[in-house]
């Protein structure tokens, strides 16, 4: 699979890399086939896992601790936190800590940062930054990073505030149409190093019909890797085909796929830029 830079970082990922999500008993993945299929990604050349201490309330987190083992040394974790405040995130971090059977991770990553409310509380005397600045200088973590589902801005406000190492943004071909984190924070971030995790390929498996097409525009990006969420080993395997046969989408091919997928911009398809991921009736104002 092609490689490339992390940022200013130093380091190199494969363009796919582990989205940890789905490898739970909500998503019909057993710890057995957790463990199984962790470990062929990094047979395969897969080194990249993300994962959260929300997902399936700390069960993702579980399941790679589990898989990794004796390999841990040849993997990098990023987890996250919800929590905005500084204890609240220490608390958080602590929980991740156990779960993933680790004294420390390579990355620590604020948790979907929608609004600038959101930001301001962060950065506060007692906000959830200066967690993640303590625990970067007890090296507990190495490195600090966001994420972002719904305003390109807010994530752009956070790069000019604080040198994040990487941040984590939407960047399906359905993002394209609307708040479009490739066409608002990708120039900035890259200019400024910092390293860009794609995510949401397949629109939650809306864009799954152009399976390859969505792997491929997002690839094309010029982001550090992506993320793919994965629960069997048919779709690892899928993806590894995809990765290693990867060439950039050229212009009329990202038009032509673009025009087909052009229905699917709407709220109730693209719920993490809508004003209420529930209804999904009218886009997030901002």
């Amino acid at each position: 699979m092609e490689k490339r830079n992390f940022g200013r970082t130093g380091r190199q990922f494969p363009i796919l890399s582990f989205g940890a999500q789905r490898i739970v008993d909500e998503h019909y993945c057993t710890e057995e086939e957790a463990i199984q299929i962790v470990n062929r990604a990094i047979d395969e050349g897969i080194t990249y896992f993300d994962t959260a201490p929300t997902y399936s309330k700390g069960q993702s987190e579980e399941r790679l601790g589990k898989s990794f083992g004796n390999r841990r040394d040849q993997v990098w974790i990023a987890t996250k936190t919800g929590e905005r405040t500084r204890d609240g995130s220490w608390r958080r971090l602590e929980e991740s800590l156990k779960r993933l059977q680790t004294d420390h991770v390579e990355e620590w990553r604020l948790h979907a940062v929608g609004t600038m409310e959101e930001l301001d509380r962060i950065f506060a005397e007692d906000g959830a930054i200066k967690a993640m600045i303590e625990a970067k200088e007890q090296g507990v973590i190495k490195h600090i990073s966001i994420s972002g589902h719904r305003n390109p801005l807010v994530q752009l406000e956070a790069i000019n505030r604080f040198p994040f190492d990487s941040a984590l943004v939407a960047v399906s071909a359905a993002d394209h149409f609307i708040y479009s984190f490739a066409h608002e924070f990708l120039p900035q971030a890259n200019e400024k190093g910092v390293a860009v995790i794609g995510m949401k390929l397949l629109g939650l498996g809306l864009l799954a019909p152009w399976y390859e097409n969505a792997l491929r525009y997002t690839f094309s990006l010029p982001i550090s890797t992506a993320i793919v969420g994965i629960s069997s080993m048919e779709q690892l395997e899928q993806n590894l085909r995809v990765a290693r046969e990867f060439q950039p989408m050229d212009d009329i091919e990202r038009l032509d796929f673009l025009k087909e997928i052009m229905h699917l911009a709407t709220p109730g398809v693209l719920r993490w830029k809508a004003k209420d991921w529930n209804e999904g009736k009218e886009w997030a104002v901002r």
